[in-house]
């Protein structure tokens, strides 16, 4: 029987994707993020056993909020993709059901790609970073398979809403948004593009772990500043939605 581990679920989201959707966030994620705030994630063990029936039963109980506001499910982790046959049957199901679906990821997990991505109407691509060196500063991973990836949802031609975290010392300043903006130039089917504010919401998750916090003495991004340079990224997108 096909099963997968969900670590949790979060109804009535607003953030993840188009109108009201639930969110269910996987086990499992070979990244090591410095800034990630959700550790709890990383291995496949914990959460709860379902089986992927199970699971878009529960989903499709808020079928009528979905329609109403032209919202669905959002798949997210950890990394949703590092359960493909898992996922892959749940967003199946879901579109047998009638409902929107959406993965939020990092673009790195394992099998067939071109399988999940069939049942998937809109991808949240994380860019971690844009340059090989970057990407394995903030990964600690090179960045074949996330491109491998990539290029198998230009391939299908699938929406994409790009994120990007920035972090103080890291992944900020204007000459990295700009940056920034010219490699989301080079990406197809762009429907937005986002940063998001570093935040130390997960740091007590670490403490609780025992596990060393990689940023340590990093202060939040504050808002001001995401401000700022969402505006810079917007200007340069001309052909984006703003946010």
């Amino acid at each position: 029987m096909l099963t997968g581990q969900v670590h949790s679920i979060e109804s009535m989201g607003l953030v993840d994707g188009p109108g009201i959707r639930t969110v269910v966030f996987l086990q499992g994620c070979a990244l090591r993020c410095r800034y990630c705030h959700n550790p709890d994630t990383w291995t496949h063990a914990g959460g709860t056993t379902m089986t992927p029936e199970a699971l878009v039963n529960k989903l499709s109980r808020f079928k009528t909020y979905f329609d109403s506001s032209g919202g669905g499910v959002t798949f997210s982790g950890g990394e949703p993709l590092h359960q493909p046959e898992f996922l892959t049957k749940c967003l199946q199901l879901c579109k047998e059901a009638g409902i929107h679906t959406c993965i939020d990821t990092a673009g790195v997990g394992h099998g067939d790609y071109d399988a999940i991505l069939e049942h998937t109407d809109l991808v949240l691509y994380d860019v971690k970073h844009f340059t090989p060196e970057g990407y394995r500063t903030v990964t600690g991973m090179e960045m074949e398979e996330t491109l491998r990836f990539l290029e198998a949802v230009q391939r299908r031609g699938i929406p994409l809403w790009v994120r990007h975290v920035v972090v103080p010392g890291l992944t900020d300043g204007e000459d990295h948004i700009r940056a920034l903006a010219q490699y989301v130039q080079t990406l197809r089917n762009v429907e937005k593009a986002e940063l998001l504010g570093y935040h130390l919401l997960g740091r007590e998750k670490y403490r609780v772990a025992n596990i060393p916090y990689p940023l340590d003495g990093v202060p939040a991004l504050p808002h001001a500043e995401l401000e700022r340079y969402q505006t810079i990224l917007n200007e340069i997108l001309k052909g984006v939605s703003e946010t």
